[in-house]
């Protein structure tokens, strides 16, 4: 089997309650890969055997998407059959956080992908108020299940800036609360590593996946995505 059509973007997960006592640049704890659910692309291959497929190739768990509670049942078989965690779900910019977080928590994981919507149109705070009201509003079920809800940097244009990151975590103050960082999504607007010392503990999850500029200058801003990791121009060893 080509292992290329299963390898899309990798997530690294750390343990979340140790990951909040190390400093930027002094991680200490353990760093588990998961790949995306639906980045298998195998639609031939039942719910459990993607499981195993997954496990088989080396990763430590994977993630589900919110529309993915209607298959929970079979969900859960995979994972009792298989061995295979459930790290967390990406729930894109829906609001019901706290929907996302009981169907992650009743699974097994531990964190809720948020992407925090931008309206261009519209004031910047507007939309930076609404995000945090949103994200508060699903904070008391992420305590009582113990899941974080963790903000992904895209490139719809809100949170473009590192300090602008850490300010909007700050303001919300919440144990619960943190980053999902973004390797190659950030390229477009910043420097890795330079984002990762800023957020430091506030970062609970990574979306690892390789940024090509030569690509991007070439043959157009998609390409960018194009070329495996370590193979790009992002400076892994600085990111590490």
């Amino acid at each position: 089997m080509d292992q290329s059509l299963l390898l899309g973007t990798v997530g690294a997960t750390f343990p979340i309650l140790g990951a909040a006592s190390a400093h930027a640049g002094e991680f200490t704890g353990v760093i588990k890969k998961a790949i995306k659910f639906r980045d298998v692309n195998e639609p031939k291959l039942t719910i459990e055997d993607r499981f195993r497929l997954i496990k088989d190739l080396g990763f430590d768990g994977t993630e589900l998407r919110t529309e993915d509670k209607d298959s929970a049942a079979e969900f859960r078989k995979a994972i009792e059959k298989t061995g295979l965690p459930v790290h967390g779900i990406v729930n894109s910019s829906k609001p019901d956080l706290a929907g996302a977080v009981e169907f992650v928590a009743s699974i097994g994981g531990s964190s809720v992908l948020y992407v925090a919507p931008y309206d261009r149109k519209r004031p910047l705070m507007e939309s930076w108020n609404e995000n945090q009201a949103v994200i508060r509003k699903g904070l008391p079920a992420a305590e009582k299940h113990q899941v974080k809800i963790l903000v992904e940097n895209v490139w719809a244009g809100f949170l473009i800036s590192a300090l602008d990151a850490v300010r909007f975590i700050d303001e919300i103050n919440h144990p619960w609360f943190g980053s999902y960082f973004d390797v190659g999504n950030n390229v477009r607007w910043g420097v890795p590593q330079h984002w990762i010392e800023l957020l430091g503990p506030r970062i609970g999850r990574l979306d690892i996946k390789e940024w090509d500029e030569r690509k991007h200058r070439a043959e157009g801003l998609s390409k960018g995505f194009s070329s495996p990791i370590g193979e790009g121009t992002i400076e892994w060893d600085a990111v590490r």
